[in-house]
């Protein structure tokens, strides 16, 4: 198993480059960079991309060219002042040096900081993971809580009326849309038209500080109520549908009639021996499903709920071409999300010994 791991380990380091060099090379194609965004706040205009609407093409506008390109809506700037921008940025530079330099950096663990925030990609993100964190982790242990029992109920109930009618709910579940059933919420719960029994946005009260211990845990549960149950409505089809399948999957085998036959209950047949076995695959792929909900955090909802995410700062960061950010949150989640890989391989072993991944490949 020390062999398959080092492997594994091994071929992060490609993959990750591969990941990064086609991203930077995307982005290369990509109108409206950090020196245009940062010309459009120069100017009070706030965003870069009212200048591609083609509005701002009168008489008195120029075209300052800073290099190879030609930044458009620099109205009256200095060229002096582009070139700068450049060189603030790293522009001044080729694309080729610019990506060795930032792989470089990151291999050195310094992600550098946000071009228009003035913070360090690092301490942004460990300021927006607790919002990450919250939805990620009780909507999986949620989901994981609910569909495995439902899921080991509708395999001993196969094809009765309990089996049916909770399908047509996991799946009339699976297909309301996350964003929609959010604004249901709020309508219903929040204040919007019905009954205001949840806050409508935010992590914690204003007053979380002055709580006391059991004050601030019940305000955290009070406020993450709604967006954890939008987050988690669409994953209750999938685990549930995967666990019962594998419960039938394992039922039809001989050794669980020998095991009928020996006179055990039907209790123990299930949960001593079939148990193990039909869970393999849902209990080793909760490191995966835990990182698909984290990193892959709703920006809709984070939204919609007022929460300052990782999903929202991603997408502020790709809208302002704060390419700092971007590509320092690409390179550790991506880094992380490959780890996870290989720590997904590792339970399937804790669970069921008797996989041997080095015996496979050879």
């Amino acid at each position: 198993m020390g062999a398959y791991i080092l492997r594994r380990l091994l071929l992060i380091i490609p993959t990750l480059f591969g990941i990064m060099l086609i991203n930077f090379a995307l982005v290369q194609f990509v109108p409206g960079g950090p020196v245009e965004q940062a010309i459009a706040r120069a100017q009070g205009g706030g965003d870069v991309f009212g200048g591609f609407t083609g509005a701002g093409n009168d008489a008195g506008d120029t075209e300052i060219s800073g290099g190879n390109e030609n930044y458009v809506g620099a109205r009256g700037l200095p060229p002096e002042f582009i070139a700068e921008l450049e060189r603030e940025f790293g522009f001044d530079k080729p694309p080729v040096e610019r990506f060795f330099n930032m792989m470089w950096n990151y291999m050195r663990l310094d992600f550098g900081e946000s071009y228009f925030r003035s913070i360090g990609v690092i301490d942004l993100v460990k300021e927006k993971l607790p919002v990450s964190i919250t939805l990620g982790l009780w909507s999986t242990l949620i989901a994981y809580l609910v569909s495995i029992p439902l899921g080991i109920r509708k395999a001993i109930k196969d094809g009765s009326g309990f089996d049916t009618w909770t399908s047509g709910m996991i799946i009339i579940a699976y297909a309301i849309p996350g964003f929609l059933f959010a604004i249901m919420l709020l309508v219903l719960f929040a204040g919007g038209s019905y009954w205001q029994i949840f806050p409508l946005r935010g992590l914690t009260s204003d007053n979380f500080e002055q709580l006391s211990l059991l004050g601030k845990v019940a305000d955290y549960f009070w406020h993450i109520t709604l967006p954890v149950l939008a987050s988690t409505i669409s994953a209750f089809a999938t685990l549930t549908l995967l666990t019962k399948n594998s419960f039938l999957d394992e039922i039809k085998k001989h050794y669980v009639m020998t095991a009928r036959a020996k006179g055990l209950s039907e209790r123990k047949v299930l949960y001593g021996h079939v148990f193990r076995n039909a869970m393999l695959i849902v209990i080793a792929g909760f490191p995966a499903v835990f990182i698909g909900v984290f990193f892959g955090g709703s920006l809709i909802i984070e939204t919609i709920f007022s929460l300052d995410g990782l999903g929202r700062l991603g997408f502020e960061a790709a809208v302002a071409r704060d390419y700092p950010i971007v590509f320092g949150t690409l390179f550790i989640f991506g880094l992380i999300g490959l780890l996870v890989g290989i720590l997904s391989d590792l339970m399937y072993v804790l669970v069921d010994p008797r996989i041997d991944f080095e015996r496979r490949e050879g």
